[in-house]
């Protein structure tokens, strides 16, 4: 008798996944490569058992946002809008405010905007912990420095 061969691809359950917390400094690095890679790293793309459909990403600790580079005139000419429902009440502001009164805020949206806009996108934001200075309550997760 001939053996019976399936060609099977594995799919990763919830349970099997192991989360790591890695901790990035993002003193100097530009606003949106560092984005993409913290974006790469919440969805899991960068592990071989990356299943679309699960949560395979890592926890992401972010210091130092406010010294984060941004190229060009970005700084002046990149405007991000709310609207907060009421009528007449969109509300912008340019990417240079935002730096100075909330920088942790540039990198959420940013990375924000390169996940999935479903359940599992807003599970995978959640992972994402941005900080502007050095100091960080996540300590006890011990997160290992990673390098860019």
């Amino acid at each position: 008798m001939h053996a019976l061969i399936t060609n099977q691809t594995p799919s990763t359950k919830t349970a099997d996944v192991q989360k790591k917390w890695l901790l990035i400094d993002a003193d100097g690095l530009v606003l949106g490569r560092l984005a993409s890679i913290i974006a790469m790293r919440l969805r899991g793309k960068h592990k071989p058992e990356f299943t679309p459909h699960v949560d395979c990403g890592d926890h992401i600790v972010v210091i130092n946002a406010e010294k984060v580079a941004v190229t060009g005139n970005k700084v002046r000419d990149k405007l991000y809008h709310k609207h907060t429902g009421a009528l007449g009440s969109l509300k912008t502001i340019a990417l240079g405010k935002l730096l100075a009164e909330h920088p942790e805020r540039a990198i959420e949206f940013a990375v924000k905007g390169m996940l999935p806009k479903t359940i599992l996108g807003r599970q995978m934001y959640r992972k994402l912990h941005v900080f502007a200075g050095q100091a960080h309550p996540h300590a006890a997760q011990q997160p290992k420095p990673l390098e860019i």
